[in-house]
């Protein structure tokens, strides 16, 4: 078990806050909007935005792996990260590069949303470095119905792989968490919608400077 990579609660929190920080800045408009659920909604958190930047890859490839740290703690190996093409591509490859920085090897992989047209016609990107049985971590950017998140766990094991938690940037609490539970696996969001109106809140009560 490597615990190296394992965040001291001070620096976890600040990583978190400079995220959250990121996010409300370069990802969170209001305003009506249709998500990729269908449903429609007040607001919206484009999280590429962030994670596309550099400094938003630094602080989730952090606390990416400090999971899978606190996971392999509690004894439960993880050997690669990834999700549903697009939104877990960039988790997963932050996640990946932090890991080899800190010599805990994480593998990243992606999950097609359609087979690939050629050559293997394989859903997933990465297997070359991930066994069948690999134990390995679902991701996922925003979670609002699980539907996409469900998918990703489903083509995994479809995959040869095993899933044995859930990682999400951002749950939107529109019963996401409660429809992925009959997954049996554990389920963590980093940031969760009561964040965003938090802050909301914060700012609309300080003193206009």
């Amino acid at each position: 078990m490597q615990s190296s990579a394992l965040l001291p609660a001070p620096l976890r929190e600040a990583h978190l806050q400079h995220l959250l920080s990121l996010l409300r800045r370069l990802s969170y408009r209001q305003g009506e909007t249709l998500l990729a659920s269908g449903r429609r909604s007040n607001f919206y958190i484009d999280c590429k935005q962030t994670l596309l930047h550099a400094k938003g890859a630094v602080h989730v490839g952090a606390l990416c792996l400090d999971h899978i740290q606190q996971l392999r703690a509690g004894g439960q190996e993880v050997v690669g990260a990834g999700g549903l093409t697009l939104g877990a591509d960039p988790l997963a490859m932050a996640t990946a590069l932090c890991s080899a920085a800190h010599a805990v090897p994480v593998h990243a992989f992606i999950i097609r949303k359609e087979p690939k047209g050629h050559g293997t016609r394989a859903y997933l990107e990465g297997s070359a470095n991930l066994p069948a049985g690999s134990p390995v971590l679902i991701l996922e950017d925003v979670v609002t119905t699980g539907a996409s998140t469900r998918k990703a766990v489903e083509r995994a094991r479809g995959a040869d792989l095993t899933p044995v938690a859930i990682l999400t940037l951002v749950d939107r609490e529109e019963g996401g968490e409660e429809a992925l539970q009959g997954l049996g696996l554990p389920y963590r969001a980093l940031l969760r919608r009561r964040d965003f109106f938090a802050a909301d809140a914060s700012s609309s009560s300080s003193p206009t400077p």
